[in-house]
């Protein structure tokens, strides 16, 4: 089961605010025991949303909204991409990350993200194989 892990944004990451080096040695440790565990596929963090833009989909307009944008709980400052056998043990993995802002509080979601057997029959043998035939294309790029 794949689940992306996502890191709630804080004020402090929106005000573009750098981790200093004991949390990126903490948080590069964790990522160390994530790899060799077999379970990270990616990670990354993410600038606040000052740089960022939002899309809003209304029949066929298209409106773009430039950051920052208000709801800092809202936000996303970073994610992983995880392959664990269940959502409990995504939770176990998550309880021993260090805290990613180490001054007050901060939440971490976990997230599964959907396969291709999810689908049933809608996903037709036509589009499982051009899905499968995008992610191969992905993979060796």
């Amino acid at each position: 089961m794949r689940f992306m892990i996502i890191v709630k944004a804080t004020a402090e990451s929106e005000a573009g605010i750098m981790p200093d080096e004991k949390l990126l040695t903490d948080m590069g440790n964790y990522n160390e025991e994530l790899v060799k565990a077999g379970i990270m596929q990616a990670g990354e963090g993410l600038h606040p949303s000052s740089k960022g833009a939002r899309v809003r989909f209304k029949g066929t307009e298209r409106t773009v909204t430039d950051g920052p944008f208000p709801e800092t709980k809202e936000l996303i400052a970073g994610f992983w991409i995880w392959n664990v056998k269940s959502k409990e043990e995504a939770i176990e993995w998550v309880k021993r990350c260090p805290n990613p802002f180490q001054e007050g509080e901060s939440e971490i979601e976990i997230r599964q993200i959907f396969e291709a057997e999810d689908f049933g029959a809608e996903l037709t043998p036509e589009l499982r194989a051009q899905e499968e035939r995008l992610r191969a294309q992905v993979a060796s790029r």
